[in-house]
C-alpha cells in the first residue's frame, strides 16, 4: 500500500504535469504544469483537514462524519490491535489509507485542468479547487466508497448498489464532468495552436500508465488474486485501446501519433479502472475496444458539433470513458472475480443500476460546480485577460518561461 500510495502520486506530479503540459502551447506550458504541482499541495492540506473525514467515516449516506477532522485519532496499530483503525480497511494503518486515498483526492481536480488549460486565472483555479474538493469530491466519494454512502456497494443500505472499483464515477465522470461545466463557464480560448512537445506528452502518459496500477491493483487494500486480477486486466485494456484508438485513427486521418495512441491508453485506463476489480480479461478486452471508439468519437466529432473548449479533452476521455467504463462494468462484471453478477451472467439489474449512479453523479456534479464557478465569476473573476491569454500565462502570471 505503501508504494501504490507513491505510484498514485507519481500520476499527478509528475506525470499528469507532463501529459498535459506537452500538449499545451510554449507560452503556456509553466502555468500548465504549476498548476498540477500547486493542486497536489493544496489538497493534501484540505484533505488533511477535513475532506477525508467527510469522505471515509460513517455520517450519513451522503456526507460521512467530522472524527478524523485534523486527522485526529488517526494513529492505529494493527499489529498489537492497538487504536481504532478505519472500517474500510482494517489490516493496514490508518495513516497509510488516507495516504492513499489523498493521492486519489489530488489527481481527481488536477484532471479537471486539462478542460480549462490556458486560459484561467491562477488565483480563480485556487479557489475553484478548495471548494470544489469539500463540496462536490467529498460527498461524491462518500457515496460511493463511504461505509454508509447512498451508492456503496458495501453498504447493505445504500439506495443503489453501484461498482466503482477506483474510481469510474468518482475520479473520472466526476472530474470529466465538472471540466466541461467549467469550460462553458470560461468560453472558447481566442486562439490555438499544436502540442509544444509531445515528447513531453508521452513520458506523462507512460508514467500515469506506470502509476494506475497503484491506482487499479492497489484498489484491493491487500496483496491476493483481487489485487492480482485488477493489475491483469488494467493492462490489457489499456493496451487494447491504445492499439485501437491508433488504427482509427490511422484509418480516418492516414497516420497514428503519438498523442493518439497516449490518448487512446489513458481512454483505456480510465474505462477499467471502475472495472478492474469486477470483471476478467475477456471483458477489460471488450472495455478496451469500446472506449477506444466511443472517445474517439467523442472527441473528434463531438466537441465540434456542440462546440465547446474542453483544451485537453478532459470531458471527452474522463467523462465519457468513465461513463462507458462505469456501465459496462454492470454488463462484464463476473461474479467469481469481484463478488457481483453483470448482464452477461444473468443480473441485468446491475446495468441499472450502473445508469443511476452515474447519473446522480452528473447531476450533483453539474449543479455544485456551476454554483461554485458563478460565485468566484461575480467575484475576482475566472478568466484571464483577452491580453494575458495573446501573449501567454506563463509570463504574466507567474513571470518564467520555457526557453
Amino acid at each position: 500500500m505503501l508504494t501504490s500510495m507513491a505510484l498514485v502520486l507519481m500520476m499527478t506530479v509528475p506525470g499528469l504535469g507532463l501529459f498535459y503540459g506537452g500538449m499545451v502551447r510554449k507560452k503556456n506550458v509553466v502555468d500548465t504544469v504549476m498548476t498540477s504541482f500547486a493542486i497536489t499541495c493544496l489538497i493534501t492540506i484540505i484533505f488533511a483537514v477535513i475532506t477525508y473525514s467527510l469522505a471515509f467515516t460513517p455520517g450519513g449516506p451522503f456526507i460521512g462524519g467530522t472524527s478524523r477532522a485534523f486527522l485526529q485519532g488517526i494513529l492505529s496499530d494493527v499489529s498489537n490491535n492497538t487504536g481504532n483503525p478505519n472500517p474500510l480497511a482494517p489490516t493496514i494503518p490508518e495513516t497509510v489509507y488516507m495516504a492513499f486515498q489523498m493521492t486519489f483526492a489530488i489527481i481527481t481536480p488536477a484532471l479537471i485542468a486539462g478542460a480549462f488549460a490556458e486560459r484561467m486565472k491562477f488565483s480563480a483555479m485556487l479557489i475553484f479547487m478548495t471548494l470544489w474538493a469539500i463540496f462536490v469530491y467529498a460527498p461524491i466519494a462518500h457515496w460511493v466508497w463511504g461505509p454508509d454512502g447512498l451508492l456503496s456497494n458495501g453498504n447493505p443500505k445504500a439506495w443503489v448498489h453501484v461498482l466503482d472499483y477506483a474510481g469510474g464515477t468518482v475520479v473520472h465522470i466526476n472530474s470529466g464532468v465538472a471540466g466541461l461545466v467549467t469550460a462553458l463557464f470560461l468560453g472558447k480560448r481566442h486562439d490555438t495552436g499544436p502540442a509544444h512537445n509531445v515528447v513531453l506528452t508521452f513520458i506523462g502518459a507512460s508514467l500515469l500508465w506506470v502509476g494506475w496500477f497503484g491506482f487499479n491493483a492497489g484498489s484491493a487494500v491487500s496483496a491476493g488474486v483481487v489485487a492480482g486480477m485488477a493489475m491483469t486486466v488494467t493492462q490489457i485494456a489499456t493496451a487494447v485501446a491504445g492499439l485501437t484508438w491508433m488504427l482509427i485513427e490511422w484509418a480516418h486521418r492516414g497516420k497514428p501519433t503519438i498523442v493518439g495512441i497516449c490518448s487512446g491508453a489513458v481512454a483505456g485506463l480510465v474505462a477499467i479502472t471502475p472495472a478492474s476489480g469486477f470483471v476478467g480479461p475477456a471483458g477489460s478486452i471488450w472495455i478496451g475496444i469500446a472506449v477506444a471508439f466511443f472517445c474517439y468519437f467523442t472527441v473528434t466529432f463531438v466537441k465540434g458539433w456542440i462546440g465547446y473548449d474542453d483544451a485537453l479533452d478532459c470531458f471527452g476521455v474522463h467523462a465519457c470513458g468513465g461513463a462507458l467504463g462505469a456501465i459496462l462494468t454492470g454488463v462484464f462484471a463476473i461474479n467469481q472475480y469481484g463478488g457481483t453478477p453483470g448482464l452477461i451472467e444473468g443480473n441485468a439489474s446491475q446495468v441499472v443500476n450502473q445508469l443511476i449512479g452515474v447519473g446522480v453523479v452528473i447531476a450533483y456534479d453539474v449543479i455544485v460546480t456551476a454554483i461554485i464557478l458563478f460565485l468566484i465569476k461575480i467575484t475576482i473573476g475566472l478568466r484571464v485577460s483577452p491580453e494575458v491569454e495573446r501573449d501567454g500565462l506563463d509570463l504574466a502570471l507567474h513571470g518564467e518561461v520555457v526557453q
